[in-house]
């Protein structure tokens, strides 16, 4: 996760991951599972045949070998993920161990007078500090190191106008919503953990329902499809999925960088598709399309109410160990601490460190059911459009442009690779061969 938004989940107790997944163009290793149980095959509509996959469409696709650079793109994120991993760690440890955070608790609750506005006030100090802290870095990670690899197009004043953009919303949610967890705290401190993770299934419907409509348009311009033509072919690509009433956006990402990508997110009146115009510039219409089938894929199937539940899990387990090392370091070490409660809210940075811990454990499960959930989609998309050769080749586009490594490491797969990699996509767009009926797909489905 961005460290620049760890706070969010981490301060409101993990009340919410999104998992606006999309069909990723970091070239990310994952397993091929080869089951079908549970997966439904894409919808035949009266009047709408059910495509062939063509001659020409099963021609396999050879896994590009990556460039020199594209490896040196990957290994130096590997190293700065490690950094980044630890940093995550040293920052929220030296201000709470320091006794840093007791003052700047009795600096908020001067400010504030009584227990509201003094949770606020402390977030808003805490993040602005930490801001300040970790902007070198940011600035490296998300500016210069983009443009040294020639991924950005982003001016210096569009980078700084969207950070600040983003640690000021940090600050205003932060300040209307942390209380909740705190005020849990010190009226059930022994049940907090299962409250807030209770509470973390509405606040992420809400947190999806809003950010769509409210918050991304705040960083890049959204509208319809230019291209009105492909527009009506998604379109009924939608409607032969099952996807009544579909919304597709295509954003304005030149403006900042090069990549390719595509995703899909929100609930209810806000879920919708999204384009980059940087994939719009760069895919024919066939390939275009099997990346929107895959991104339908995700809706059909379910994937971000199982997405949704899965994280409430999660937050369950991270909490609950939370708890548990959190009441025993402040036992053992409040005379440090300078606070003798986890409800004092002194202890956001301490909370922020055993997440941070206990995401470390809880991340690989995470992302492999998550690379399980995108290949279910790429499964679909094929069986939606019968367009194998298409699809491939839109992944050799997307690792081209993105600098992606088809095969990354172990590790990389582990804790990174919320996608299956490219190279594996590939093989299976080759290998695969789609469902020729309506009928469910099932297991040992060839």
């Amino acid at each position: 996760m961005d460290r620049r938004y760890l706070w969010l989940s981490s301060m409101l107790l993990v009340m919410g991951i999104s998992l606006a997944g999309g069909w990723s163009a970091r070239g990310q290793a994952a397993r091929d599972d080869p089951g079908h149980e549970g997966q439904t095959a894409p919808r035949a509509d009266a009047g709408s045949a059910v495509p062939e996959t063509t001659a020409d469409e099963l021609r396999p696709v050879e896994v590009p070998i990556p460039s020199e650079q594209a490896l040196r793109f990957y290994r130096s994120g590997m190293w700065l993920w490690a950094f980044d991993v630890c940093w995550g760690l040293i920052v929220p440890a030296v201000i709470v161990f320091t006794g840093f955070s007791a003052v700047l608790r009795s600096l908020a609750r001067r400010l504030g007078h009584w227990w509201f506005p003094t949770v606020g006030l402390y977030v808003v100090l805490y993040l602005a500090i930490v801001f300040l802290i970790n902007f070198p870095l940011d600035y490296y990670v998300g500016f210069v190191r983009q443009h040294a690899y020639g991924l950005s197009n982003q001016s210096l004043a569009k980078w700084l106008i969207d950070s600040l953009l983003s640690v000021g919303i940090e600050m205003i949610v932060g300040f209307a919503f942390v209380w909740v967890p705190y005020l849990l705290l010190a009226r059930a401190p022994r049940r907090w953990w299962l409250y807030t993770s209770l509470l973390s299934v509405p606040f992420l419907f809400a947190t999806l329902l809003v950010k769509p409509i409210w918050v991304d348009p705040l960083f890049n311009d959204f509208g319809s499809m230019k291209n009105k033509g492909l527009e009506q072919s998604i379109l009924g690509l939608a409607s032969r999925a099952g996807i009544e009433g579909s919304r597709v956006f295509e954003v304005n990402k030149s403006i900042d960088t090069k990549a390719l990508n595509a995703y899909v997110t929100g609930v209810l009146g806000s879920k919708r598709i999204v384009l980059w115009d940087t994939l719009v510039a760069r895919l024919d219409e066939k390939e275009l399309l099997v990346v929107m089938a895959h991104e339908m894929g995700h809706y059909v199937l379910g994937h971000v109410v199982r997405s949704i539940l899965l994280s409430s899990f999660l937050t369950l387990t991270s909490l609950f160990l939370v708890d548990r090392l959190g009441r025993w370091l402040v036992a053992r070490y409040s005379h440090i601490l300078r606070f003798e409660s986890l409800a004092d809210v002194a202890s956001v940075p301490l909370l922020l460190l055993l997440i941070q811990v206990t995401s470390l454990f809880l991340t690989p499960a995470a992302m492999a059911y998550s690379r399980y959930q995108e290949h279910e989609a790429d499964r679909f998309a094929l069986d939606l459009t019968h367009t194998n050769h298409s699809g491939a080749t839109a992944f050799v586009k997307l690792q081209q442009e993105n600098l992606g490594n088809p095969r990354p490491g172990l590790i990389h797969k582990i804790f990174r690779a919320s996608h299956p990699s490219i190279g594996e996509r590939i093989d299976f767009c080759n290998g695969y061969r789609p469902v020729a009926s309506s009928a469910p797909l099932r297991d040992g489905h060839d």
